[in-house]
């Protein structure tokens, strides 16, 4: 298990969260979910990505851009349209005005995939729902907006997505989530790779033969009892040289990326498991003794685990009830 795929797991497209709008100008679509991520990728034509209280983004055809709440944005013909808005979210109905669709899943004639010979902007849409400290830890390593252009590792799912759409068959959904996942790690994946870019310390980290196998490590099996030497061993070098090239890269020590990583871990499994007790919950990452769980947890975390887990049940709540 690499540092990315155990941060981006959970992170998937769910039927209901999948749209798509061809388009004819003027047009204003503003998604008002705030989702935690939006990924936005246009077929045909072109159009801009306005992100609230950021400068507008050029979207053309086959480039991506993904949109990190909980801000709102618009997607429009161009920028200072005279187009009123048209409010879009998960459950977006279909608009009459302003020349647009936007539906749930596809269906169209058999000239192709939605616009390609009109001239309309086509406009493909995935907001993700990102839920707790593992998938926090990623939103945490992005902009608010990020961009992909066009000729990467993401064509060749835009072409699988285009052929996907010319077509209405049994399963249409789950392939169309399943590519649009793929379309996500493809473009956080250019992202972090960019020339000049500056990733996150564990994405770069990940390539180093030595600290990459340790990461790996204990992600794999971030409940054992793991000291440096036994890191060391299992990477084929001393515990100086581990260490050293670890904090380097990681700009931590292993042992105190361990402990993070258990809390974060920690943090979702007490709130997603509720009938788990403190003690259940510690001995899953790696701690038979619930008192010094609960110790790292606060010294971590800020608060012990019984306060954090009334805290992120009575949000969840709060939430539900709105």
């Amino acid at each position: 298990m690499d540092v990315f795929s155990d941060l981006i797991r959970g992170v998937r497209a769910h039927g209901s969260l999948f749209g798509s709008s061809t388009l004819s100008p003027p047009w204003s679509l503003h998604f008002v979910d705030g989702a935690p991520l939006t990924l936005c990728t246009v077929l045909t034509g072109a159009g801009w990505i306005v992100p609230e209280g950021r400068p507008p983004e050029p979207l053309r055809a086959r480039e991506t851009v993904v949109v990190r709440g909980p801000a709102t944005f618009t997607f429009v013909d161009e920028v200072g349209t005279t187009a009123e808005p048209v409010a879009c979210g998960e459950h977006c109905a279909t608009p009459d005005q302003g020349g647009t669709r936007h539906r749930l899943g596809w269906h169209d004639d058999n000239s192709g995939y939605p616009g390609a010979d009109t001239g309309a902007t086509t406009l493909i849409v995935g907001a993700y729902p990102v839920r707790g400290e593992i998938n926090q830890r990623l939103l945490d390593a992005l902009p608010v907006v990020l961009r992909a252009g066009s000729g990467g590792a993401a064509d060749s799912v835009l072409d699988h997505l285009a052929a996907e759409a010319a077509v209405d068959t049994p399963g249409q959904q789950v392939v169309l989530d399943r590519l649009l996942d793929w379309m996500l790690v493809c473009t956080l994946r250019e992202w972090f790779d960019r020339p000049g870019g500056k990733p996150p310390a564990w994405w770069a980290a990940q390539r180093d033969p030595v600290v990459g196998d340790a990461l790996r490590l204990l992600h794999a099996e971030p409940a054992a009892p793991w000291t440096v030497a036994a890191l060391a061993e299992r990477t084929g070098v001393s515990r100086a040289t581990l260490a050293k090239r670890f904090a380097d890269l990681v700009g931590e020590p292993p042992l105190t990326y361990l402990t993070r990583w258990r809390m974060t871990l920690a943090a979702d499994l007490l709130v997603e498991q509720r009938a788990a007790t403190v003690a259940d919950v510690a001995r899953t990452v790696g701690y038979s003794d619930p008192f010094g769980f609960s110790a790292a947890f606060k010294r971590v975390r800020g608060t012990n685990p019984t306060d954090f887990r009334r805290a992120a049940t009575a949000a969840t709540t709060a939430t539900a009830a709105r």
